[in-house]
């Protein structure tokens, strides 16, 4: 197994730890950090984890593009990887009344549908690459989950709620991601 899928399958091994810290409740006390909202220390502990298993998709990507180990396990792994490390934050943070769940369910559907069409695609011998709405889609989302996790640090002096409007960007950049990988590939069902 290559460094880059190590660095994957860290990501992977990091989840239950990140959903043990955000729903493990450590009593009252919370902290601020760069005026955000008030924040438990083990939804702040969560969220450190969280960024550090967010930043290892980026560096496993790199690594793999760069020195060119590019596997299969590789492609296996990562878009699994992202998927089960994102569809955990929106699931428990739909639990913790952090985010409303038809947004989460937008998102998870999208991930099967997306899924779906990628496995008819790999049947008649096609792989469908990422798309750039589908990477802006990724990005989006995990820096909403990082601003609503850190409480909206620094944007919420102006009271500017920029995590809710990521938020917001992420599921609509979702709905049309969906609609151009099956754009794309609407031959795959012909």
């Amino acid at each position: 197994m290559n460094l880059p899928n190590r660095i994957t399958l860290l990501r992977t091994i990091l989840i239950p730890v990140f959903i043990f810290f955000l729903l493990f409740d450590m009593g009252d006390s919370t902290i601020t950090i760069l005026n955000s909202r008030p924040m438990k220390i083990n939804i702040f502990i969560a969220a450190v984890i969280f960024i550090f298993a967010s930043v290892t998709d980026f560096i496993d990507g790199y690594l793999a593009r760069k020195y060119n180990l590019i596997t299969n396990m590789g492609k296996f792994l990562d878009p699994l990887a992202d998927k089960l490390l994102v569809g955990s934050a929106f699931i428990v943070m739909v639990e913790l009344g952090m985010m409303h769940s038809w947004m989460v369910v937008i998102v998870i559907a999208r991930e099967f549908a997306v899924t779906g069409l990628r496995l008819l695609a790999v049947e008649k011998g096609e792989v469908i690459p990422a798309g750039i709405l589908g990477k802006l889609k990724t990005i989006s989302q995990l820096v909403a989950i990082i601003l609503i996790l850190l409480g909206n640090p620094v944007f919420n002096m102006w009271h500017f709620e920029l995590d809710y409007i990521l938020l917001w960007i992420s599921v609509i950049l979702t709905i049309l991601s969906g609609i151009e990988y099956f754009k794309n590939s609407i031959h795959v069902f012909k």
